[in-house]
């Protein structure tokens, strides 16, 4: 018979497995969007990706607190070089890759921060590929807890801000824009070009 214990521990690994998948998932396509060189279909691919990996991240955002056993993160090696990456999908995303945002919609007044879509995908894939590190070394719960607070404290809303970002290309894309101002025809014809 197992104990309670065995059946956290097992629930615990297979949602870390999930999340590795997720991540893993994520790293690949957008290392492969940013090689493809098609910038007719970057736009839409990256919008599923960051859907999918939110997804993972509103997982961990609803799970209790993940406490590491150690209190020092144990070292996994050097992080992964993502500058290449970046600066493909700053190439791909040209004329779209700047965009402006809420930084946190409950401040009075709001406080509106520039941002670009390959520094946030990079610093987001940073974010993840660094708990995969955790996650592969057989860290679960260091992985886990890295995951969770890099998304709560970073990636999550780097992501929210991609999406909207990206779903705001793809409307101007398919919509009819009618009369727009000199900025959001700039941004028009850019998706267009997409």
């Amino acid at each position: 018979m197992t104990d309670e214990v065995d059946i956290v521990t097992s629930e615990v690994e297979d949602f870390a497995q999930g999340i590795a998948d997720q991540s893993e998932s994520f790293l690949l396509a957008l290392r492969e969007l940013a090689r493809s060189g098609d910038r007719g279909t970057v736009v839409p691919l990256l919008l599923l990706e960051v859907s999918q990996l939110l997804l993972a991240g509103a997982r961990l955002g609803v799970q209790m607190d993940f406490v590491p056993r150690e209190q020092f993160e144990p070292d996994t090696g050097p992080d992964p070089d993502l500058d290449v990456m970046r600066e493909r999908l700053a190439t791909l995303l040209e004329g779209v890759d700047d965009f402006t945002e809420v930084f946190d919609p409950y401040i009075d007044p709001p406080e509106l921060v520039s941002s670009r879509l390959s520094d946030d995908l990079s610093d987001i894939a940073a974010s993840v590929a660094h708990g995969l590190q955790h996650y592969r070394a057989g860290s679960v719960e260091e992985a886990l807890w890295w995951w969770q607070f890099s998304y709560v404290a970073s990636w999550g809303a780097e992501a929210s801000a991609s999406l909207r970002a990206l779903q705001s290309v793809i409307a101007h894309d398919r919509l009819d824009a009618g009369e727009v101002g000199e900025v959001e025809a700039a941004w028009v014809a850019a998706a267009e070009e997409l």
